[in-house]
């Protein structure tokens, strides 16, 4: 039944309007939601409130989008209604992600972070 719809933003004007509203849920997540021990699990990755990414990517959608020198970056705030309101969507539809994709900036980090092998994380029934 595919009861999703995908939106791909690409104009500047709202994905600043997307920022804007993205950052000030993630300041309230680092500064009344989110538990000690998330905080504490995301110090060492140096990350905060701020998202300039949202902007930067020239696309805010994704199908083998590393083959293509791409890379992506999930980004979950909650609640996400403020995409209802930006986007005119239905309230119905619940946001579940952006995904940002775009080229890597030229001084981009990725934090060595130990993952969990595939095993510990799914299952496949065959």
């Amino acid at each position: 039944m595919q009861p999703w719809h995908f939106v791909a933003i690409g104009d500047p004007s709202v994905k600043h309007k997307i920022r804007v509203a993205a950052e000030e849920e993630e300041r309230k997540f680092y500064e009344d939601r989110a538990p000690a021990a998330w905080l504490e699990a995301l110090a060492p990755l140096g990350t905060d409130s701020r998202r300039p990414f949202l902007e930067i990517a020239p696309w805010l959608p994704v199908a083998a989008i590393h083959q293509a020198g791409l890379v992506a970056l999930t980004h979950t705030p909650r609640p996400m209604a403020f995409l209802n309101r930006i986007l005119a969507r239905p309230t119905h539809e619940k946001p579940l992600l952006l995904l940002v994709v775009g080229h890597p900036a030229a001084d981009a980090r990725v934090p060595d972070i130990e993952r969990k092998s595939q095993d510990a994380i799914s299952t496949f029934k065959v």
